[in-house]
């Protein structure tokens, strides 16, 4: 039951889940739904904790400290990315931080071996996250579902500013890969609070 409502969000969005549609996609009455699962908003955290379940399985990869909390970095944006219908779903409840929590213990997990510890490996988690989160509000809705009119290669192209090139103008009205710049921005992320780590170790000595 739980799969199946999943199914709906991942598919469909956290609008289309319903227990009257899932009641429908299962053959059931509504009334077996609720009896099962409770409320709408019992369904939904059980919903969350499943797909917690399956993105706690992501390795993480890398032989040195660097490489390894920018993969366990990585994998939070990739998680948030490809799933993106459940994380609506999951922030609609206020539950985002179920849904990543696996996630975030393993990237915690590697900044206590990175030597990044207490309110540092806090500031590095909640840097990672707003990372995510800023490039997640970009990638949400792709620009070839925008209305016409307000595509950013539409808006872009009625720019004339002499202080710009043109061909920067085309360039930056043109398609972005989102995940390669995510992955460089958390990179730059990881770096930046590994420094400070072990600079504030030499200068203690």
């Amino acid at each position: 039951m739980v799969d199946a409502a999943l199914a709906i969000v991942s598919a469909d969005g956290a609008d289309a889940l319903s227990m009257r549609r899932l009641a429908a996609d299962l053959g059931v009455t509504t009334t077996t739904i609720y009896w099962h699962v409770g409320n709408r908003e019992q369904l939904v955290v059980a919903v969350v904790e499943r797909m917690a379940e399956r993105l706690g399985r992501a390795a993480v990869t890398g032989r040195e400290p660097q490489q390894r909390v920018h993969s366990a970095a990585v994998n939070i944006w990739r998680s948030a990315s490809r799933h993106r219908n459940v994380t609506a779903l999951a922030s609609s409840i206020g539950a985002t931080t179920l849904l990543e929590l696996p996630l975030e213990v393993a990237l915690l997990a590697e900044l206590e071996q990175a030597g990044v510890r207490g309110a540092a490996a806090r500031d590095a988690l909640a840097t990672v996250l707003a990372c995510v989160a800023g490039f997640l509000v970009t990638a949400w809705r792709p620009p070839e579902e925008r209305p016409d009119g307000l595509r950013p290669s539409q808006i872009w192209a009625t720019v004339d500013d002499p202080r710009i090139p043109r061909a920067t103008v085309r360039a930056v009205s043109g398609s972005v890969d989102l995940d390669r710049l995510a992955e460089r921005a958390l990179l730059a992320v990881v770096v930046e609070h590994l420094g400070a780590t072990a600079e504030r170790k030499g200068g203690g000595r």
